[in-house]
């Protein structure tokens, strides 16, 4: 079912017509109208300012979380969104609503004066102009693409900086070493203010961060977290902490959420331990391992199969996804995995696919509706097969891969749907 028509839509769709690119990395756009709107970047409640790869939405779901559960206000702002745009920006734990989304877009709109300003950039000063006048404890602030000239990159002094893991994405952008990738990323640590760092697996993205914090002047806060029986333990020179698993799926969303428990550390708000474990228990955050039990995609399979989302779309996603998939086949040899598909063109199916393609049994790809700039279903399952996944196929869409793997399989099984956010964003909103 087609999603009701906002009030705010006219005017995105204008917003989207003010600059001939999608993304074009600068911040003096955003410089000019912010000054136009008098600096709403400096009225701002403490801003935990979060760049990288892989987990940042994740890293902001765990502090959100946990935040709220010790009775603070929260300001969010993440991108892109999966299913409305009002998911971009929640003011003190509600998610904006459409009345006044659209009368902070039109305001911004005005104050720019047709003036060249990428979509990105004009909804991101929206979200800081919103935020600016609502009453908050705290600011979560994801950045879109990179770090150095990302719109989000205006806040002179965040209370804290962190960055999650780093892995090759947005090449054309960002640059085709790992190296050049996190240096871009390194852009938001500020001088003096502490910068919480993933535990990179790469080295040289750990090299990189390294010295650019100690050029910035930035102060490294050391943590760590260890896997325990049936949780994990976290440390920190502020908290020693045993903690039962995350409410987020995945052996990665422990770490994530240890660079969220050690970004805690540096702000000016009290949140105890009983507050951290109620927050870890009821994080939620959609398209990153999230199982489906509900709805017309799930309720259409077998009844003893299991649907599962992820959004992740490059090599370490499928890293992890992978991971998840050794786990899946130890504990339940019997049930197979079946793939659903689907990716965009500026990404690398093989990178993604090749960690997760031998636990894999069959897999239907399928385009991405509406998406001009989607990787055909054939030319997927053709990358698809040459990871070694011979059972694969395209399908017209996510309902006719699901019925075509239906007679794959006889017995229980477990359907992952992955590839893109843009993918898990037309799922959620198909299955209601």
């Amino acid at each position: 079912m087609p999603l009701a028509e906002s009030l705010a839509d006219p005017v995105l769709d204008r917003l989207k017509g003010l600059h001939p690119k999608v993304i074009d990395l600068s911040l003096d756009r955003v410089h000019r109208l912010l000054a136009a709107l008098g600096h709403p970047e400096r009225r701002l409640p403490p801003v935990v300012h979060v760049a990288g790869t892989n987990g940042k939405g994740s890293t902001l779901a765990f502090l959100r979380a946990m935040l709220e559960a010790a009775g603070l206000r929260v300001h969010v702002y993440t991108s892109p969104h999966l299913v409305r745009f009002h998911e971009r920006i929640r003011l003190a734990g509600t998610l904006i609503d459409d009345d006044r989304l659209a009368a902070l877009l039109e305001e911004c709109e005005a104050a720019n004066g047709g003036g060249p300003i990428t979509f990105f950039e004009v909804t991101t000063v929206a979200a800081l102009l919103a935020f600016a006048r609502e009453p908050a404890d705290v600011v979560l602030l994801e950045t879109g693409l990179g770090g150095r000239l990302d719109a989000t990159n205006v806040v002179d002094r965040p209370a804290v900086t962190a960055i999650t893991r780093i892995s090759y994405d947005h090449r054309q952008f960002l640059g085709d070493t790992l190296e050049a990738i996190a240096g871009e990323k390194a852009g938001i640590f500020k001088p003096g203010v502490p910068a919480v760092i993933f535990p990179q697996p790469a080295e040289e993205a750990a090299r990189t961060l390294a010295i650019r914090a100690e050029t910035v002047g930035a102060p490294v806060h050391g943590w760590s977290v260890t896997p325990t029986e049936g949780g994990f333990r976290f440390e920190s020179a502020r908290r020693r902490i045993d903690l039962p698993l995350p409410g987020l799926a995945g052996a990665h969303q422990i770490v994530n959420a240890g660079v969220a428990l050690a970004c805690l550390d540096h702000l000016p708000v009290k949140v105890d331990d009983a507050a951290v474990r109620r927050g870890l228990a009821a994080v939620e955050w959609p398209a990153r391992l999230q199982r489906l039990t509900r709805g017309p995609l799930a309720e259409g399979l077998p009844a003893d199969w299991e649907l599962w989302l992820d959004g992740g779309h490059n090599d370490s996603a499928g890293e992890v996804l992978a991971v998840q998939a050794a786990r899946w086949a130890e504990e339940e040899p019997e049930r197979p995995l079946l793939l659903v598909y689907g990716m965009l063109a500026s990404k690398e199916p093989r990178e993604f696919l090749g960690p997760l393609a031998p636990f894999v049994t069959a897999a239907r790809t399928v385009a991405i509706p509406g998406e001009e700039a989607s990787l055909t279903a054939a030319d997927t399952a053709a990358a698809t097969r040459a990871c070694g996944i011979a059972d694969s196929a395209a399908a017209a869409d996510v309902v006719g891969a699901l019925d075509d793997l239906k007679g794959r399989v006889d017995g229980p099984a477990r359907v992952l749907i992955c590839g893109s956010l843009y993918l898990a964003g037309t799922v959620l909103a198909e299955n209601g």
